[in-house]
């Protein structure tokens, strides 16, 4: 006896590109605001006003969700070349300033506490990670090869100083000014860059 077969359904409506958009808009808002231990697919689909079913057809589970949200809405640091050391820091501690005051500040800032024991995630984090450092990096190191900064200079100490400075200036600024912090990126980016190269300069050995 032949099998009996089936007709095949025919292919559903293609993805509505603004609804993974509100997905993981939404995504990444909830996980800013209450972080991974309150996160789930149905908070999620709540907050973006669609059915789970919805979430569900686009991803698995609610590792993969977030992980794709952050890559969706979350952009690397650049290193950006402006011919000058100076010029170059300041653009990368603007974009980190921009990170962690922008509309996703919360999320990056949980991501970098969070992202090492959330499944599927601590490899994307370590990944982005890494291109930020390297591009931090290769900032410092071509100061250095141009003679802008001393041979001597501690690109770690340097570094660590601006990245730490940018992300303590987000975190301990009063609630009351925070509405205000975005409007201040340039300016604050600016005068900080400044702040830490004196230090670098001055304590640099004379040359014999």
């Amino acid at each position: 006896m032949d099998p009996v077969t089936h007709p095949r359904n025919p292919a559903g409506r293609p993805r509505d590109p603004d609804v993974d958009r509100r997905i993981a808009a939404a995504a990444v808002e909830l996980f800013g605001r209450d972080g991974w231990a309150s996160f789930s697919i149905e908070a999620v689909a709540r907050r973006a006003g669609v059915g789970k079913a919805s979430v569900y057809l686009r991803w698995k589970s609610k590792e993969a969700l977030l992980a794709e949200a952050l890559t969706m809405r979350l952009g690397p640091i650049s290193d950006v070349d402006t011919g000058t050391v100076r010029g170059d820091l300041v653009q990368l501690v603007r974009q980190l300033l921009q990170q962690y005051v922008g509309e996703h500040g919360g999320a990056v800032i949980r991501l970098g506490l969070e992202a090492r024991d959330i499944p599927e995630l601590a490899e994307r984090y370590d990944s982005l990670a890494r291109q930020q450092i390297l591009a931090a990096r290769a900032i410092v190191h071509r100061g250095i090869d141009r003679g802008e900064l001393p041979a001597s200079t501690s690109v770690t100490f340097l570094l660590d100083a601006l990245c730490g400075g940018a992300m303590n200036h987000a975190l301990t600024t009063p609630p009351a000014l925070r509405a205000a912090l975005p409007e201040t990126v340039d300016d604050y980016a600016e005068r900080f860059v400044d702040f830490v190269l004196v230090g670098v300069l001055v304590d640099a050995p004379a040359e014999q």
